[in-house]
């Protein structure tokens, strides 16, 4: 039926979105799951069809999504990625852990650069790509000198209000941030308790926050739109300018790679 799907679509690119996984126990076997935000940008802003990507670390099913996808949007997620992959102290015990994610994503963005295919991570996925890369991350960005608390503030009763604009965020003058605002500052919202430590080799820091914490990178030299951030873009992008014209951006670089490759 996919196979039918892909052939009868027209002018449009697929905007691959992994899924978290809810790891299985003695009375369910784990699901997968993806917020309807990341969707609804895939197909409002990126003028794309999304598909969620379940977390099934197979190499051939990683080579076949490469096959399919013109896009990869990472979106974020409760789970952090594992140190493990970066080099990091172990989790405590109790950490929220999603290994069938990271054993996914990762080769998916590997895969994706190799390929010429356009990346946009969102706060996990921003992370993602600094550690597939070869990037560390920070455990705990509040418990480090001089670093504000960044993770979301429980004691605010809606959605609404834990997703609001936090703090400012300094985007480098030339930078593709800055050319898309015409700004050089601009303010975010804050959910995230992790944060990059080490960027990878290759990745540009373009986009930082007051405190020194990197709230936005690019990938130099890629061939097309990789791009990670730290904050929710997802979250009602049509009233914040920078997020909506970089979800209009990475739009435009997956519908090139779908002109291209159909």
């Amino acid at each position: 039926m996919l196979a039918n799907y892909m052939c009868q679509r027209k002018n449009k690119p697929i905007i691959g979105i992994p899924a978290n996984c809810t790891q299985p126990d003695a009375i369910s076997s784990g699901h997968h799951s993806s917020s309807h935000r990341y969707a609804l940008a895939a197909i409002k802003k990126c003028g794309g069809v999304p598909l969620i990507i379940p977390a099934l670390p197979v190499n051939y099913f990683i080579k076949d999504i490469l096959s399919i996808i013109d896009g990869l949007l990472l979106p974020g997620g409760s789970a952090n990625i594992e140190p493990c992959h970066y080099g990091g102290e172990p989790f405590p015990p109790d950490e929220p852990i999603d290994p069938r994610r990271d054993k996914i994503v990762l080769p998916l963005i590997r895969g994706c650069i190799d390929n010429i295919i356009p990346i946009f991570g969102i706060c996990r996925g921003h992370q993602e790509i600094n550690v597939a890369l070869g990037g560390t991350l920070y455990y705990r960005i509040h418990t480090l000198s001089g670093k504000n608390d960044h993770r979301m503030d429980r004691t605010l009763k809606t959605k609404e209000q834990r997703f609001g604009l936090r703090h400012k965020v300094t985007l480098v003058e030339g930078s593709l941030f800055h050319k898309l605002v015409n700004s050089t500052i601009v303010r975010t919202n804050s959910l995230h308790a992790q944060g990059v430590n080490k960027p990878a080799r290759g990745l540009r820091v373009d986009a930082i926050s007051e405190d020194k914490v990197v709230e936005g990178i690019v990938l130099d030299d890629s061939g097309t739109f990789t791009v990670g951030v730290q904050w929710h873009a997802e979250y009602h992008p049509k009233y914040h300018e920078l997020s909506d014209k970089l979800f209009r951006e990475f739009g435009n670089a997956a519908y090139s790679h779908f002109i291209k490759n159909k």
